[in-house]
């Protein structure tokens, strides 16, 4: 058993060998995904030179979610959960090599494009769920929320290495059939193959968590839960609403490209920018991590998330417009952190995949299909006011929410205790008032 000192050590997740090895295939595979993330982006717009065909590739990865939002929380508390990333991730080798072959032959027509991410995202909504459940179970009880803040530290480090690593391979000057998409796609298969490589020499098992024979009550449980605990259903509301009105990461093509002439390694530097913000603040909650007056920090971040989207909507200087991004990343990550720790904490374990399939729902929600609004707007308004009026929009929402969610606004300490404690004395006050 670890010491004390080592319990509260900024690295303490990191002395369990399985979150060791899970960190380092996430980012393995991340890298992979944001670069290949970027090219996509990048060919389609190529290709159609649309706004709206940008919003198609959000909302094709958006679409399997909505879809399997109820049978892949139960399978995540049904079968291993390790097994359950594995299966998925196969898929995601068979999409990328197909996305690969485009490339290589030159294809001039988006819709097998889309056809691919539809089964990108249908491997995505049933990994999400089995991959956040999985969290608990590589570290003690004490390091969890140590082990969410690294998680999302390391996520970063990612997303700044994807997006400038995707730009650089695109640009290289090769003379071969292998350049610009076909290779950031080879890159991408190479990082899959490491990541089932390491997710296979796990030595978790966490098997079967739900025992209950399937039934419609047993399918629809983590919806009725999140439902009956508003600390839950605020905080995953909140990045909902907030970052599908204010996230502006599907038009980073249209802004490089057309209004800050800034090619696709601007792209890349545009796409880093907001991990660079994210990883500078994770790092330091590493050191000194929230420990009073969470739901107001979240609440105050998602704020400052929306302002920072508005002067980045109105910037045409490159500098502005990364240091803004910068913001936005690090307000983002606070509101990550607080988040996640919520969503496991105010569950029980045997409940946590159904619940963090409507978790990873409402993600893809306000990411895929926030990319699918975006490209929309940006269509009817163009770029910049899509992406100003969605600032502002995510700063009414978070306003709207303090009043509507006090549970959330008055959480205070990330513990399991302190957060049911929350939601008892909100209950009970409800209950005093009468209807």
């Amino acid at each position: 058993m670890a010491d004390s000192s080592s319990s509260s050590a900024a690295g303490a997740a990191f002395l369990s060998r399985d979150f060791r090895f899970y960190q380092l295939a996430r980012v393995l595979v991340i890298i992979g995904a944001e670069a290949q993330a970027l090219a996509v982006a990048w060919q389609v717009y190529e290709m159609t030179h649309k706004a709206i065909n940008l919003g198609y590739t959000g909302l094709a990865l958006f679409l399997p979610g909505l879809i399997f939002i109820l049978p892949s929380g139960h399978v995540a508390d049904r079968f291993d959960r390790r097994m359950v990333i594995l299966v998925c991730y196969s898929l995601q080798v068979l999409c990328t090599l197909a996305l690969f072959l485009f490339a290589w032959t030159g294809l001039r027509n988006v819709w097998p494009i889309y056809g691919v991410l539809l089964l990108v995202g249908t491997g995505r909504s049933f990994s999400g769920p089995a991959s956040s459940a999985l969290i608990p179970h590589l570290v003690p009880k004490e390091h969890f929320v140590n082990a969410v803040t690294w998680g999302a530290t390391m996520f970063q480090i990612a997303n700044i290495s994807g997006p400038a690593l995707g730009g650089i391979l695109f640009t290289l000057p090769l003379r071969s059939r292998l350049h610009g998409s076909s290779l950031v796609y080879a890159f991408t298969l190479v990082t899959l193959v490491c990541f089932l490589a390491l997710i296979g020499s796990l030595h978790v098992r966490p098997g079967r968590m739900e025992h209950r024979a399937i039934s419609k009550d047993v399918i629809l449980a983590g919806i009725h839960y999140v439902k009956q605990t508003p600390i839950l259903l605020g905080s995953i509301s909140l990045d909902l609403f907030a970052v599908l009105l204010g996230g502006a990461t599907a038009l980073m093509p249209i802004f490089a490209q057309d209004i800050l002439h800034a090619g696709p390694r601007g792209l890349g530097m545009l796409r880093a920018a907001p991990a660079i913000g994210a990883l500078s603040v994770s790092m330091f909650l590493t050191w000194k991590p929230i420990r009073r007056g969470a739901g107001a920090r979240m609440l105050i971040c998602v704020a400052l998330f929306g302002l920072t989207t508005v002067i980045f909507g109105l910037s045409k200087n490159i500098a502005l417009s990364l240091v803004t991004l910068f913001v936005v990343g690090a307000s983002d990550m606070v509101s990550v952190v607080i988040r996640s720790s919520m969503l496991q904490l105010a569950t029980p374990p045997e409940m946590r995949g159904r619940v963090s399939a409507v978790n990873s729902l409402f993600l893809g929600a306000s990411n895929e299909f926030g990319e699918f609004e975006s490209g929309l707007t940006a269509q009817w308004w163009g770029a910049v006011r899509a992406v100003v009026i969605g600032g502002i929009g995510s700063m009414m929402v978070t306003g709207l929410w303090a009043a509507l969610f006090p549970a959330l606004r008055n959480a205070d300490e990330l513990t399991a205790e302190a957060l049911l404690n929350v939601e008892y004395q909100q209950s009970s006050q409800e209950v005093r008032q009468g209807p």
